[in-house]
């Protein structure tokens, strides 16, 4: 029996619905977690020896109408349905990214250092930082290197303290190294990545496991600074349009309240920070 990254997507999204996430009603003891292969069949309106073949690596060439089924009847919201085309081979577009994606446009930069008071930067698919204002800087300082998200998360100890909800943070991150893959499979630099992170954390081994992929949008997280304290930010996530991959992420803090004031005094001290370090350089 073969599998493919098809296969391995779905068997591991039926795995993760509850029948009731659906509309299954069901009765009795379930042996398998999440949905059966013939609950989704039905669902989907295909026969269950086609789904069984889909998810078994037989069947890799689903028509759009049959992923288009299989999305509604696996609940898979936007980013979870490109996915599911770009392992089936049908989305549309380039899936690799365009060549010197991983420099960041100077006029992007100039608008970020524009921001004093707002903390922005530009990652890639794959979430290696690519360029960081200064607030963006100093909120990361923690770190002994802030050169990928992920790798920050899972391999780096201050990841467990400066990010209050660990758990949510390390869901997204796998998840969107879930979709970078998806972009481009062979992708060395991003492969190379995770198997970095399977080796050096058992918790990414058993999140990767779980085959979720999705994006960052729009949230809040809340952030323990070493020097201010915690901080909940809202952030935003906005597609580079000029660099297919890179996105630009900005964050800012509600308006007067505690979070607000913490990250006003976080750049307050980077800014004095580096006026007498280049003092003392000077």
């Amino acid at each position: 029996m073969t599998t493919s990254d098809l296969g391995a997507f779905l068997t591991a999204r039926r795995a993760a619905l509850a029948p009731g996430d659906v509309g299954v009603r069901w009765s009795g003891v379930r042996r398998v977690p999440g949905l059966r292969r013939e609950e989704v069949a039905l669902l989907a309106g295909v026969s269950v020896d086609y789904y069984a073949r889909l998810e078994q690596g037989r069947e890799r060439h689903p028509s759009l109408s049959v992923l288009d089924a299989l999305c509604r009847a696996l609940d898979l919201d936007e980013d979870a349905r490109g996915h599911l085309l770009r392992l089936a081979d049908v989305a549309p577009g380039s899936t690799a990214p365009a060549p010197g994606t991983e420099r960041v446009d100077p006029s992007l930069l100039a608008v970020m250092d524009a921001w004093p008071d707002t903390p922005a930067f530009v990652f890639n698919r794959r979430l290696d930082i690519l360029a960081c204002n200064a607030l963006a800087g100093a909120l990361y300082s923690d770190f002994e290197r802030v050169d990928n998200l992920a790798r920050m998360i899972f391999l780096d100890p201050v990841g467990a303290v400066f990010f209050a909800d660990w758990r949510r943070s390390a869901e997204s991150s796998v998840a969107n190294l879930r979709l970078a893959l998806g972009f481009d499979a062979h992708d060395a630099a991003t492969l190379a990545l995770v198997d970095e992170l399977a080796a050096g954390s058992r918790a990414f081994a058993d999140l990767w496991s779980g085959n979720d992929a999705r994006g960052k949008t729009r949230e809040a997280k809340t952030f323990v600074h070493s020097d201010v304290g915690p901080m909940t930010l809202e952030f935003n996530a906005f597609d580079v349009r000029s660099a297919p991959g890179q996105q630009l992420i900005v964050y800012r803090a509600e308006p007067g309240s505690p979070s607000d004031h913490a990250l006003k005094m976080l750049g307050s001290l980077d800014a004095t920070s580096r006026v007498y370090g280049s003092e003392a350089r000077g």
